[in-house]
């Protein structure tokens, strides 16, 4: 397809009259793609799922736009073409034959360490202005913010998948303080196919640190649920989402993953049964600080271990109160949040779960607190499930306490490791059939730009005949005629775009007539030159660029 005059224009004037702009710059200059590449593969002759293969980063430094494409130049012709035509032709070739890409930018618990994982952290209340942030990078065009304990993940569609890697990376170390460098080394880059898969794996508690947890579902949900209304949320990111909470409830319903299921706040409490002796179980001392989701569940699975009275330090008493009416027979004591030191001095163990960005315990606050029993190991355990942490780092010098956080959960989780890989191998089936149903719907939309181009050119056409036939008439023509002649006109091309509107639709269900409405697409946009590919590329191109320099 022929690469239009006004593009290569456009984006070369751009090129050169702000050679010093960033967004100039990074177009005129080669990148640096750092590309950590990492691979999630599930072998069913090994039975492993989500096994992740990570290579070391590679930045290369491409010689000129023509390298970087793999393009070589007639030495023949090289005399004649100057550098700017060259320029011209790379720079329209770069963006017309790229497709726009899902791509997932990610860091979890697998390839970071919580240390990395609070600091690029983003709250809830923050994801609308994340998504207008991303959505501003040049070729990214929509967006959206999965960010919990165990992960940090922004999913983009980009105009380009290298330059949208390069803009949201850079991005993530401006607002987190993290170097480029640092972050290339730690996170992985999913595209496409890949990256509808692993949303899939998230959203089905395959990749959770616990296999089939549920509260990363429910974190999804709210991912859509925030994202209702803000227009980076777009077609694409949304609709891939929604997909993902489809295949979480499906993939729960239909297999056994969820049986016997624990959570992050579960084997939390695990965790602190393992390192208490035996002998401590039913008299340790247990103190929560947060009543939230998390601090809620802490306490459901330290009552299901034989908890019978424990302490919760929380803002407010109402959460609190609410707890203690459904978990009747068992004595939870409220504490307000300027108790907290003098009940953690009162405590064997501490579970930590609050949303506090700046942490609630750190070394001048543990130092001075008194020594536990030495019946329950002379340690004061904190167990912190918060990202960013709730627990400083260095509460691990004081000599009498002992400080675990969520990267730490790996020991319990290391249990039933051949229970996990099967219950994960029932589900694999289930993401595979729905990942294919959603590529073909995602295939499916490339048709819309078409039909729209194709309703425009006839518009175009049927009103300027209808111009030339009511001048032909004469000035005196009576409103009601006028309008007859609308409605024929109008009538006509309706009937006869409605067989190529008929062949352009499809919901992506079936893949022959999928194939076959692809193939009508690219027909009609040669048969009636509609480049629409180009032409819609060109405007967003031009689009981001103006709207950087304003």
């Amino acid at each position: 397809m022929a690469v239009s005059s006004t593009f290569s224009g456009a984006k070369l004037e751009t090129l050169l009259v702000n050679p010093c702009s960033s967004s100039s710059a990074s177009s005129l200059r080669a990148y640096f793609p750092c590309q950590q590449q990492m691979k999630a593969f599930f072998n069913p002759s090994l039975g492993m799922k989500g096994v992740v293969q990570k290579s070391g980063v590679r930045c290369e430094v491409a010689q000129s736009d023509s390298a970087l494409e793999g393009e070589k130049i007639d030495p023949s012709k090289a005399s004649v073409l100057s550098a700017l035509e060259q320029l011209k032709t790379s720079a329209a070739d770069r963006y017309t034959k790229e497709r726009n890409s899902i791509v997932v930018i990610g860091l979890s618990v697998h390839t970071a360490p919580v240390e990395m994982r609070e600091k690029l952290a983003i709250p809830e209340a923050e994801w609308p202005r994340a998504i207008g942030e991303l959505c501003g990078l040049n070729h990214i065009e929509e967006a959206a913010v999965l960010s919990t304990c165990n992960r940090m993940e922004i999913y983009v569609l980009a105009l380009s998948q290298h330059r949208g890697v390069k803009e949201v990376t850079e991005w993530m170390s401006k607002t987190s303080g993290i170097p480029v460098s640092e972050i290339c080394e730690h996170r992985f880059l999913l595209y496409n196919k890949d990256a509808t898969q692993h949303l899939f794996d998230v959203s089905a508690g395959l990749d959770s640190l616990v296999l089939g947890e549920g509260q990363i579902l429910a974190q999804v949900k709210q991912v859509v649920k925030v994202g209702q209304g803000i227009v980076g949320f777009g077609r694409n990111i949304s609709g891939l989402f929604k997909h993902a909470i489809t295949v979480g409830k499906r993939v729960r319903t239909e297999t056994n993953i969820a049986a016997g299921a624990v959570s992050v706040s579960s084997a939390a409490v695990e965790l602190a049964l393992m390192k208490l002796p035996k002998s401590a179980h039913a008299t340790a001392r247990m103190l929560v600080i947060g009543a939230g989701k998390m601090g809620k569940l802490v306490i459901k699975h330290l009552v299901a271990k034989g908890c019978t009275k424990m302490v919760v330090v929380n803002r407010s008493e109402e959460k609190v109160a609410a707890i203690r009416e459904e978990m009747k027979g068992v004595e939870i004591i409220y504490r307000p949040l300027r108790d907290m030191l003098a009940c953690s001095a009162e405590a064997d163990v501490v579970f930590t779960s609050t949303a506090s960005e700046s942490p609630l315990f750190l070394k001048e606050h543990v130092k001075d607190l008194p020594p536990v029993s030495s019946e329950v190991g002379g340690l004061r355990l904190f167990i912190d499930i918060s990202v960013p942490r709730n627990v400083g780092s260095c509460v691990t010098d004081v000599e009498g306490a002992q400080v675990y956080n969520v990267d730490d959960l790996k020991e319990v989780v290391a249990a039933n490791k051949e229970d996990r890989l099967r219950k994960a191998m029932e589900a694999q089936a289930i993401i595979a059939e729905e990942s294919k149903q959603f590529e073909a719907w995602r295939d499916s939309l490339e048709t819309v730009p078409t039909i729209k181009k194709l309703r425009a050119y006839a518009e175009r056409i049927r009103a300027a005949e209808l111009e030339k036939c009511l001048s032909k008439m004469g000035e005196d023509i009576p409103k009601k005629t006028k309008r007859a002649v609308d409605d024929l006109s109008r009538g006509i091309v309706n009937k006869l775009l409605h067989g190529p509107m008929q062949h352009l639709r499809s919901d992506g269900s079936d893949s022959r007539t999928l194939n076959e409405t692809l193939e009508n697409m690219h027909a009609l946009n040669r048969m009636f030159g509609l480049e629409t590919d180009i032409s819609l590329l060109e405007q967003k191109i031009r689009a981001k660029v103006e709207q950087s320099q304003k």
